[in-house]
């Protein structure tokens, strides 16, 4: 099952603590959806942005690309632990390979240029 806890996390902070403090359906006509139950899935972490949305969500709610991109790349790290760890299916998937989920760090160190 895929993580986005820590885009969640993000998103609904940035919205509730930007100067308009858009609601969820205002946020989500800015971003061409019909109401706010998008809005709301996204920040219970039931699924992620959509990765053509993530520049216009960056710039509506003022996220600075980097801290998108380190939750994103969070949630990802947690996502990719999880199925190597439950023995995760797929090519390449020998009993040599199932040792490789058990030396993935949870934690991501994401560096700028």
């Amino acid at each position: 099952m895929r993580n986005f806890e820590n885009v969640a996390k993000l998103f609904k902070s940035k919205r509730l603590e930007h100067p308009k403090k858009y609601s969820q359906a205002e946020l989500s006509a800015l971003l061409g959806y019909k109401n706010g139950q998008f809005i709301s899935n996204v920040e219970r972490g039931l699924c992620s942005i959509p990765l053509k949305m993530l520049a216009r969500v960056a710039s509506i709610l003022d996220i600075p690309w980097e801290e998108m991109r380190k939750s994103l790349l969070e949630d990802y790290a947690v996502t990719v632990d999880a199925h190597f760890k439950a023995g995760g299916t797929g090519p390449g998937n020998s009993t040599k390979d199932k040792n490789f989920g058990s030396s993935i760090s949870s934690e991501v160190k994401v560096e700028f240029n």
